[in-house]
């Protein structure tokens, strides 16, 4: 408890700057935080809702009621289902308005599915880069009120006659808790960053596969 109300007194008697160094690091902190719950949530959804719609199209199902049932639910079946009803949707449109053409079909499927993925991709992928830039510039912005506030307290011992320890350790002291605070909010978000990247790689390649796999089955059912 005494340590808490140590780092808080110290602090309260920063100079404003560094005050100001410090609420904005705080607010990155916050920030970060509340884009790692949520993208936490969005990934391990998109997760699942991929093993999902995977078990229901590797399980022998017509393609076509495969088709209808995705494009009338209701329920959100994530984006692989999406893919699939934009290349589903695209080459029955193509079949109907160039019979025979089975390039154009397979071509318009493919050029549907890679739209509807990079889409896909994109919603999954945002804020992420507030997480890359938190990690890297939160540590910069944290040494940054450090310096000034060891200058302060340096240029305060020219009022001083007797240069001790003593007389520039609370200074010091309150300008160290600005790099605390900038580590504090820089390492979660670089570790979530990777995590999440991750994460996102595989759902890519997974989704870059069925792609492939569905256009091998079209191009078999075009035939």
């Amino acid at each position: 408890m005494n340590a808490e109300l140590s780092i808080l007194s110290l602090v309260m008697q920063a100079s404003l700057l560094v005050q100001l160094v410090m609420a904005g690091l705080v607010t990155i902190s916050i920030g970060s935080w509340t884009i790692i719950f949520r993208k936490s949530f969005t990934i391990r959804a998109a997760r699942r809702a991929t093993d999902s719609f995977e078990d229901d199209f590797w399980s022998d199902r017509d393609l076509g009621s495969l088709y209808q049932q995705v494009r009338h639910d209701s329920a959100d079946r994530g984006a692989m289902a999406r893919i699939f009803e934009a290349g589903m949707s695209e080459f029955l449109k193509t079949r109907q308005q160039k019979p025979g053409d089975v390039q154009a079909m397979l071509d318009g499927s493919r050029r549907a599915m890679r739209a509807t993925f990079q889409r896909e991709m994109d919603a999954l992928e945002s804020s992420l880069a507030f997480l890359a830039s938190a990690g890297s510039v939160s540590p910069y912005i944290g040494l940054f009120g450090t310096v000034w506030g060891i200058m302060n307290s340096f240029r305060g011992l020219a009022n001083v006659q007797q240069a001790t320890l003593a007389a520039v350790a609370p200074g010091i002291a309150e300008a160290l808790v600005a790099t605390a605070i900038g580590l504090f909010a820089a390492i979660p978000a670089v570790v979530a960053y990777n995590r999440f990247a991750h994460d996102l790689d595989r759902l890519s390649s997974r989704f870059d596969s069925f792609i492939e796999e569905f256009s091998n089955i079209l191009q078999r059912q075009a035939k």
